[in-house]
């Protein structure tokens, strides 16, 4: 895996202790926000196939009820800095210490795939290194982000000649060198907003990883990414999933479904407040029906209206018909839209679901039927000093950012005259809105 957000061009290998060995992850979802802090320490086993000298201890937790996001964006900047200032004080105060940089994670954006092969002939007929570094920067030339942001970057295979999927090509003779490069880009105002909440928080964004990315890093076994897996994360507004192959992320995207909009269909079909259709969703919401669904009978609070007299009782099958639908059009867009792509198939025939509303009863049986897959749930790797509260689902997007943050990916930068090309094609836009709304306004 590469990045290409705010280091130049090198690779980064093993552990990275930052300054006071402190790392810290911000989860900006559309129902919580939460956030880790935690030390580096050294480790004290180390396995003969791993080069870490360092692990994590966590120190502090805190999450708060999101508020100013929606759909994964930000759509109120006050109440948005808001809820990171009172989520990151509270993981302050309990690991006593205080924190400048953090690694926040982008479930938004409308992240787009795009993979581009750039060709080279080996200078001696034997591929060399600097055969490789020449068919990179021909792959990078090539990229065009537009005036979106680019978020990562990673280097697929090569191709000599006529043989594809090859690992490591030097040394190896042939005559024309290709490498075939993965990017995934999203919007800029995105990253934008969410670079304004953060530092109106007084903090620095040390590093930007997309949501289902993130979460691969805290569930996924290596065998897994080496394979062939799909990785789902399930959030509150938001579907996000990013596909593995090989150990390199082949492709991410976001669908706009989440486990809000079940809560939301079941106050709907009810007649009930939210709050009490999300209880329902918690204490008996299933995707399965059983044959005692229809005697079972559960009480619905009616919607404006007060005393025990608009308590009414519904069946345990119509919760069960109204959640069912919603997660099978879930599964379908996701379905379709790895099809879509063309790059599905590196994913194999296994899935793996996380985030917090795949805890719902069903979720697996309803995505197998609809994708075919093996499916499993994602629970985040222990770490040392996490409470049992946050070995959940719903926090390996943040689990997987500490992860990533004591070890990052290799960076990458576009050639000179190409970022210089794509930052005057977004600077020629803002131009542009700015001149539109001084007309209009």
């Amino acid at each position: 895996m590469t990045v290409v957000q705010f280091q130049g061009k090198g690779t980064t290998k093993g552990t990275v202790v930052p300054k006071g060995g402190l790392v810290a992850a911000l989860d900006i979802g559309s129902t919580k926000i939460s956030c880790l802090i935690a030390e580096a320490v050294p480790a004290k086993h180390r396995t003969a196939d791993s080069d870490d000298k360092y692990t994590l201890k966590v120190l502090g937790t805190g999450y708060q009820l999101s508020r100013g996001i929606r759909g994964g964006s930000i759509v109120n900047m006050d109440e948005a800095e808001r809820a990171i200032r009172l989520t990151v004080d509270a993981a302050e105060r309990m690991a006593q210490r205080t924190i400048s940089e953090i690694y926040v994670n982008v479930s938004g954006g409308r992240p787009l795939s795009q993979r581009y092969i750039g060709s080279v002939p080996t200078q001696m007929g034997q591929v060399s290194q600097r055969d490789m570094d020449r068919a990179l920067d021909a792959a990078l030339d090539q990229v065009d982000p537009g005036r979106r942001s680019i978020m990562h970057i990673t280097p697929l295979q090569y191709h000599l000649d006529d043989a594809s999927g090859i690992k490591q090509p030097v040394g190896l003779f042939g005559d024309n060198l290709a490498l075939d490069l993965s990017v995934v880009t999203v919007e800029a105002p995105h990253l934008k907003n969410l670079i304004m909440a953060v530092e109106r928080a007084h903090l620095t964004v040390a590093g930007f990883v997309i949501a289902p990315y993130a979460a691969a890093r805290a569930v996924l076994a290596e065998d897994e990414k080496s394979l062939g897996v799909t990785v789902v994360d399930m959030g509150g507004s938001t579907t996000s999933f990013a596909v593995f192959h090989e150990n390199h992320l082949v492709m991410a995207d976001v669908l706009p479904i989440g486990g809000q909009h079940i809560t939301n269909d079941i106050a709907r079909g009810l007649s009930t407040t939210i709050a009490h259709a999300e209880r329902m969703k918690t204490l008996w919401g299933s995707a399965l029906s059983s044959t005692v669904d229809e005697r079972e009978m559960i009480s619905v609070p009616l919607l404006g209206e007060r005393g025990v007299d608009t308590v009414q009782q519904v069946p345990k099958s119509m919760l069960t018909g109204i959640i069912r639908p919603r997660l099978e059009e879930t599964f379908e867009m996701l379905r379709n839209r790895l099809d879509g792509s063309g790059l599905g198939h590196f994913g194999g025939c296994r899935m793996v679901i996380t985030g917090g509303a795949s805890q719902l009863n069903g979720v697996q049986e309803v995505a197998s039927q609809w994708t075919g897959r093996q499916v499993r749930m994602g629970f985040p790797a222990h770490v040392p000093g996490m409470p049992e509260s946050a070995h959940a689902p719903a926090f390996s997007v943040c689990a997987g950012l500490l992860n990533y943050a004591l070890k990052p990916d290799a960076h990458y930068e576009l050639p000179k005259h190409k970022a210089k090309q794509v930052e005057r094609a977004q600077q020629n836009y803002v131009t542009r809105v700015g001149r539109w709304i001084a007309e209009s306004f």
